[in-house]
């Protein structure tokens, strides 16, 4: 008589994503007020690229031209097996968003003098590329002082509790 095995059931968390690249200085330089979760036009070769993690969004920003977004200076090297059918890595790309989404970005951005950057890219669940483009004010000076000093007291009381037996 064969036994019967019990199958382990897996909780998922959440959607899994695979985060490629990450704007880490964003965080610093700026206050993030709004994030909006969006698609890139890419080529066959970019995505590619992008696969094998090839992608800096050190300069990046979002520009809104005609009622559309687009990526800026977003760098995504050449794909080195695609030969003729390669991509300019510095071109701009336009992200897609609902008509909506893009005049409620662009109408903030355009009146407090707010900036589109682009937080992190990522392949989503269905492993289609997307981008999580934030809405956000430059930091000054001193409110960075201050973002450190709340992360450098917010470390001493972490390694307080640790410390206590």
């Amino acid at each position: 008589m064969a036994t019967k095995t019990k199958k382990s059931k897996v909780k998922k968390t959440g959607p899994s994503i695979d985060v490629v690249a990450e704007n880490r200085k964003a965080r610093h330089k700026f206050e993030v007020l709004d994030s909006l979760e969006c698609g890139i036009v890419l080529t066959g070769s970019e995505v590619k690229s992008i696969r094998e993690r090839h992608v800096s969004l050190d300069e990046a920003y979002g520009r809104v031209r005609d009622g559309e977004v687009w990526l800026v200076n977003c760098d995504i090297p050449e794909y080195k097996q695609a030969t003729i059918f390669n991509h300019p890595p510095k071109r701009p790309r336009k992200l897609l968003m609902h008509r909506s989404e893009v005049r409620k970005f662009a109408n903030k951005a355009h009146e407090s003098g707010l900036t589109l950057v682009p937080l992190r890219i990522f392949f989503n669940e269905r492993g289609l590329v997307k981008v999580l483009l934030g809405l956000c004010r430059g930091k000054k000076l001193h409110d960075k002082r201050e973002a450190l000093k709340k992360a450098d007291s917010k470390r001493e009381m972490a390694r307080a509790v640790r410390r206590r037996p």
